[in-house]
């Protein structure tokens, strides 16, 4: 929403501020007193093409600033931050430059940015809708997405996306085994080779690993053997097949307890006997251990075959790696790949199948989405021609048409047109060529308001700007106040601004803002342009002055009149 604006040396004014109101600001003035220069400064932060001769006389160049109320979190947000910029408390401001001579610069939030920056920020924030400024909605792709919120089709077109995607994925498999056929099966063939390479070797995680442990030890198996052997020679030398005198520490212990136990008395020497009972248990088990190590290290393996295989392991990391894992995780990912390049006529024909069942498929979600967007298109055109005649455009007429076409493509199977017929008899043309700007700027309120309906807008931003120029043209009476009432109810929404030369229209206004000529204080001969917001007695005596041109009592009565009747 835009909080505030700023001016300076744009045309004839040297300097302004205009804060608009949140619903609907009327910009009024008498003729030829700069009441444009209001738009040409939105188009300035719009980034949009505003010729140097607009920079006041004698000024180096002129400058606009636009100050925007923006939620976080939002698309605004987003592009603000891909350029750049952080949005913080105090919103969001756009100012460019306009040099007499040269190219104009663009500043978001303080930061130099490109143009389209600013373009692609306000087309978020801001819509247009004058003479100069139609193109938006004769843009077919912007017809076609107003007309899909209309419809509120988005689940169809979710589904259509879906499809379409897949229809696109299998078109381009079958191309790229049609149009490569020679890359491909070179391809294919060294990827076959490879999973027949890691699949005769059958390698497993860590495998590598283990068998480097498995050769450490058989390489140092005899000082192992020797080590182990000692031990249970002492312990236990029958395990070794070796006489001993003493019969080793086992049959020691056991002498020791039954020489304890043949006192026959309880207390120390029965508690002692147990001890050694326990003791003579656990080096049973260390004995029993040390005789499956010595099994173990005699059936480790052949050093030659583990040498081969470790060999082949690393050959296959070497290649594939640089880990096992990389080697079973490429091998995967290779399978899949295989399959994609796989270019025998079996694989085509089930490819070519796939893809006709996915064309299938898009064409029905495509019809879904059209019989969606027809009805709908029915409905919004009656809808905007029933708001036309009540904007004094009795006769004119908005046909949509939805035409069904042979092919698709990424937004569905139709083709899209707003018809305008601007009064009976006159031919019925595409958007922007078939009316004035004031038949345009009225059209465009109608679609504005059947998308207020609708609860969204013709553009995609929250707490929209709406800008009117000439929507009053050759507008009077009782259309007037009903075109006023019109814009003040798409205000309850969103905000507006339109320039105005009608009392019945500016009355409806939430705040108003009069654009003057008058003379400069400092310079008797010259003659300065001013913007000033108008309340209380100030606003009834424009209103009076744009009732009948002048301030009469029976002017400023119906004035007074005009405003009551307005906001009660």
């Amino acid at each position: 929403m835009l909080e505030e604006l700023e001016i300076r040396s744009l045309g004839p004014i040297r300097h302004a501020v205009v804060n608009p109101a949140r619903g609907m600001t009327a910009i009024t003035g008498e003729t030829g007193a700069g009441k444009s220069m209001l738009l040409n400064a939105l188009r300035l932060i719009s980034g949009g093409a505003v010729p140097a001769r607009t920079v006041s006389e004698g000024d180096r160049e002129a400058w606009a600033q636009g100050v925007f109320d923006i939620a976080p979190g939002g698309t605004v947000d987003a592009i603000a931050r891909d350029a750049g910029a952080e949005l913080g408390d105090d919103g969001l401001f756009l100012s460019r430059t306009l040099p007499a001579q040269g190219r104009s610069r663009a500043v978001l939030n303080g930061r130099s940015v490109p143009r389209a920056v600013l373009r692609d920020l306000t087309d978020e924030l801001i819509a247009i809708h004058g003479q100069a400024d139609q193109l938006r909605m004769a843009s077919p792709a912007r017809q076609r997405e107003f007309l899909d919120s209309y419809a509120d089709d988005a689940a169809e077109l979710d589904d259509y996306r879906a499809a379409w995607k897949r229809l696109n994925d299998c078109d381009a498999k079958l191309r790229a085994i049609v149009e490569q056929e020679s890359e491909t099966t070179q391809r294919a063939d060294y990827l076959r080779e490879s999973i027949e390479r890691i699949d005769r070797t059958a390698p497993h995680d860590g495998e590598d690993a283990e068998l480097k442990a498995m050769r450490d030890r058989i390489e140092n198996s005899a000082a192992i053997m020797q080590g182990v052997g000692g031990a249970l020679a002492a312990l236990d030398p029958g395990q070794m097949g070796v006489d001993s005198e003493t019969g080793g520490a086992m049959a020691m212990i056991e002498q020791a307890i039954h020489s304890l136990q043949s006192i026959g008395m309880k207390g120390t020497y029965a508690e002692t006997a147990e001890r050694l009972s326990s003791v003579e248990t656990e080096l049973s088990d260390i004995v029993f251990t040390l005789g499956g190590l010595l099994e173990q290290e005699d059936g480790e393996g052949d050093l030659d075959q583990i040498n081969g295989r470790i060999h082949e392991l690393d050959e296959l990391a070497r290649r594939w790696g640089p880990t096992l894992a990389d080697v079973i995780a490429w091998r995967e990912k290779a399978g899949y790949e295989l399959e994609d390049l796989d270019a025998s006529p079996e694989r085509v024909a089930k490819l070519t199948r796939e893809r006709d069942e996915a064309h299938t498929s898009a064409r029905e979600a495509a019809e879904r989405l059209g019989k969606r967007r027809r009805d709908a298109a029915a409905e919004l055109a009656d809808h905007v021609t029933k708001e036309l005649e009540s904007l004094a455009m009795a006769g004119a007429r908005l046909d949509i048409e939805v035409d069904r076409r042979d092919g698709l493509d990424a937004h569905g199977g139709d083709d899209i047109r707003f018809l305008f017929t601007a009064f009976p008899g006159a031919p019925s043309l595409p958007m922007g060529k078939s009316a004035s700007g004031g038949e345009l700027s009225r059209l465009m309120l109608a679609l504005e308001l059947s998308a207020a309906q609708k609860g969204f807008s013709s553009v995609s931003g929250q707490d929209m700007t709406f800008v009117f120029d000439e929507v009053d043209a050759g507008v009077g009476g009782r259309t007037a106040a009903e075109l006023g009432r019109r814009l003040a109810r798409l205000a309850e929404n969103a905000q507006v601004i339109v320039v105005t030369h009608l009392a019945q229209v500016a009355a409806w206004a939430d705040a108003q803002f009069v654009v003057s000529k008058r003379a400069d204080e400092s310079d008797a001969d010259a003659v300065r342009t001013t913007v000033d917001e108008v309340r209380g007695e100030a606003r009834e005596r424009e209103i009076a002055r744009m009732l009948d041109g002048g301030e009469t009592d029976t002017s400023l009565t119906h004035a007074r009149e005009l405003l009551d009747a307005c906001h009660s």
